[in-house]
């Protein structure tokens, strides 16, 4: 994420193509994890319903990850680059590191599915919450590490053994490191194995069943469930250009503002621009990391009143925790905070014209993070294992009584899968709000990173920024899903009077 954006602008991509790219990310969303989920859902493999899935992703993801390092000798070791050949070699250089971008998204949405899939699956409801903050700091964590790989020299540390450039030995080190805690999670973790009661048996799994089951299901959610989708929607139009763009702004920033002279015309720019926007995002994931740790115990449990479960905070801060008990805010009301806080920093995005404003506005966002990454799952997590022990719920006006009944912990895939279409979706929206606001204000190659280019194609550097104007519009729509929290927590709130 850090470099990319960077290595296909010094190809000769402009930002408008380069925002067509990243439909990768949502179009694989939409299509890998509601497909795996289902199928993942009614699987009698012995090794379990998620872990084959796990790995097999994560093998492609790792052919992937080296194919875009060695985007270039693969594609010299198929044409050979001559003086006549050279246009061609580029071109087939910038469509295999595309093709490579594409593999690696619905690769490692197969994995990301599965590995969700296994929380909500093996944690009882009074759980579910502090399984998914778990989940927020492991991905906290990989963010930091992966960062801080970015922003090292891995040369100087590796040598040339995992390739002769920073870029390679970043795919190289994501791709092992990958395989390594995918190997561990799969040896670790036990599940329950789905066994077949007959009456499916000799039936094939067909692609249109699969459609069918998610089509059904996602016309019929329980209206908890569709309100967390909802939230998803709006928050991940705003979520969309930082998670995309953030790193190239920084650096952006930074070249325009910040960098002197011989920086701006140094040989390895783009490396320049990956290392700056990985030093914001080490500050951005550290905050992530211990908010992650620490809200947990200073948020309500979605069911705190279920038996079952009991916070143990550590001795040193045991006392100090009791005593908030009854100020806790909920972790709705937290959700919803995230949302004002993340939409009060990137509002400001346009307005930012040195490296440490921009530094400190990313970090900020790290608390939002935290929270996006627990909060959803954890309702999702507590509504699937409600309905998996009721045989009747409360319903949308169009759920009909043979969903109610079906509504099982075996669906947990296909819901997970569903609210994923409500994350990837809004991507799509977001890709083209950037397309539009790159086409319209920066529509040339980069002059920053775009070398090679001839001057008369590089875009103007006067005006707003693009990126900062597409983090402003996310921040507006991060206020629409502050108030589409606000309405989940009436509809939580007339559910549970029901029971």
């Amino acid at each position: 994420m850090t470099y990319c954006t960077p290595y296909l602008l010094s190809l000769g991509l402009t930002k408008s193509k380069i925002s067509l790219v990243w439909i990768a990310g949502p179009l694989s969303g939409l299509i890998t994890q509601p497909i795996i989920g289902v199928i993942a859902d009614r699987s009698t493999s012995r090794w379990g319903r998620r872990r084959p899935f796990m790995l097999c992703g994560m093998v492609l993801v790792a052919m992937f990850l080296l194919l875009l390092g060695w985007t270039k000798e693969v594609v010299r070791w198929f044409v050979p680059e001559t003086e006549a050949s050279r246009e061609w070699v580029q071109k087939m250089t910038i469509v295999t590191a595309v093709g490579a971008i594409y593999g690696i998204d619905f690769a490692i949405n197969a994995v990301q599915g599965s590995c969700r899939g296994l929380v909500v699956d093996t944690l009882p409801i009074p759980k579910q919450q502090m399984g998914s903050s778990w989940a927020s700091r492991m991905v906290a964590v990989g963010n930091l590490v992966g960062y801080a790989a970015g922003a090292i020299d891995l040369k100087s540390v590796f040598g040339e053994v995992l390739g002769d450039t920073q870029f390679k030995q970043l795919t190289a080190v994501a791709g092992i490191t990958l395989c390594v805690m995918v190997g561990i999670t799969s040896w670790a973790v036990t599940e329950r194995v789905l066994v077949s009661d007959g009456r499916e048996e000799g039936e094939r799994l067909g692609i249109w069943d699969v459609l069918g089951t998610i089509a059904h299901k996602a016309r019929n959610l329980p209206r908890g469930i569709a309100g967390i989708c909802v939230v998803q929607f709006f928050a991940w139009i705003g979520w969309f250009p930082f998670l995309f763009y953030s790193t190239t702004w920084v650096g952006e920033i930074y070249l325009r503002y910040d960098a002197p002279a011989e920086v701006k015309m140094a040989n390895d720019v783009t490396g320049r621009v990956g290392r700056i926007g990985s030093t914001a995002l080490i500050g951005f994931s550290i905050i992530t990391f211990l908010m992650s740790v620490i809200l947990p115990w200073f948020v309500k449990n979605p069911l705190d009143e279920t038996p079952g479960y009991t916070q143990r905070p550590p001795q040193s801060i045991a006392a100090f925790v009791f005593e908030l008990e009854k100020y806790k805010p909920s972790l709705l009301t937290a959700w919803t905070c995230s949302h004002c806080i993340f939409a009060g920093s990137m509002i400001m995005a346009p307005f930012v014209q040195s490296l440490r404003s921009a530094t400190i506005l990313v970090g900020i966002c790290g608390i939002s993070w935290a929270i996006s990454v627990w909060a959803p799952f954890a309702f999702l997590g507590v509504e699937i294992n409600r309905l998996s022990q009721s045989p009747q719920h409360p319903q949308s006006p169009s759920h009909s009584a043979e969903e109610s009944q079906s509504a099982t912990g075996e669906s947990s895939g296909a819901y997970l899968g569903i609210m994923n279409l409500y994350t990837t979706l809004p991507q799509f929206v977001g890709t083209f709000i950037s397309w539009g606001v790159f086409s319209l204000l920066e529509p040339g190659k980069s002059p920053e990173l775009a070398k090679e280019a001839h001057p008369d194609e590089h875009h103007s550097t006067e005006g707003p920024n693009a990126i900062a104007v597409c983090l402003f519009i996310g921040a507006v729509s991060a206020v629409v899903a502050a108030a589409a929290t606000r309405r989940l927590g009436r509809i939580q709130r007339e559910l549970k009077s029901r029971f």
